[in-house]
């Protein structure tokens, strides 16, 4: 699972604690909302019964990814959740186009990364196992992965910044959708290969279904420096 911190930190700051309860427990759901704080830096504000609101909390692996918990309301009929507000991640580019892709399982997809292009993924059914590898020049996480879980009742939205790539792999039938900063641009559209042995990724299958471009995709180590971005605090 991927580690986090809290949502005082900001993007890119070191973290100072964790939003877990000592039990390992997430608190309460929708108990969570970023509120700006003087000198650029963020605090969470606790919202009333039954605000529709997301706990959102920064990887403490890579800088400048972003968990979203969203609170589940769910009665009789059925469920509901918000998965996106602007007011959760304010640095980030406007999210100008929304995507929806179906994978079968055993499926991986990745990885990719974007120069100039950030994403929110949400997995709307099934489970994934979701792979992020941190390809920035001179980020403290430069060559760093991590790994979460999306869908199969675990409700979360990942943020996912230029330079950071990624990949899932569909334990079943799965639908994603994701929000992305920019328009599709077939020049940004960058791949390191999946089974790179350097990087050491534990996938759930050794032989699963890959596309060909993601069969081609070049070790992280012979990817040009000009085809990476380069850290940004």
């Amino acid at each position: 699972m991927l580690p986090i911190a809290p949502v005082g930190a900001g993007p890119g700051r070191r973290p100072e604690g964790r939003a877990r309860r000592a039990s390992g427990r997430w608190p309460a759901t929708g108990a969570w909302h970023r509120v700006a704080a003087p000198g650029g830096r963020w605090r969470p504000r606790r919202e009333g019964k039954g605000a529709r609101v997301a706990e959102v909390t920064e990887s403490e692996q890579i800088p400048g990814v972003w968990v979203v918990r969203p609170d589940v309301l769910e009665d009789e009929r059925g469920r509901f959740m918000e998965t996106w507000r602007s007011s959760w991640l304010p640095f980030s580019a406007p999210m100008v186009q929304g995507n929806r892709s179906g994978s079968r399982a055993r499926v991986l997809r990745g990885l990719h990364y974007h120069r100039r292009q950030a994403d929110l993924w949400f997995v709307q059914a099934g489970r994934v196992t979701t792979v992020l590898l941190d390809t920035r020049v001179g980020s403290p996480a430069q060559g760093r992965h991590t790994t979460l879980q999306q869908g199969g009742g675990e409700e979360v939205a990942v943020y996912i910044p230029e330079g950071v790539a990624h990949g899932f792999y569909a334990h079943d039938d799965v639908v994603m959708s994701y929000l992305v900063t920019n328009e599709y641009d077939g020049s940004d559209e960058l791949g390191v290969a999946w089974d790179d042995p350097e990087l050491g990724i534990d996938w759930p299958d050794p032989a699963p279904i890959l596309s060909g471009r993601d069969r081609r995709n070049p070790r992280l180590a012979e990817v040009p420096a000009g085809d990476r971005v380069a850290w940004r605090p």
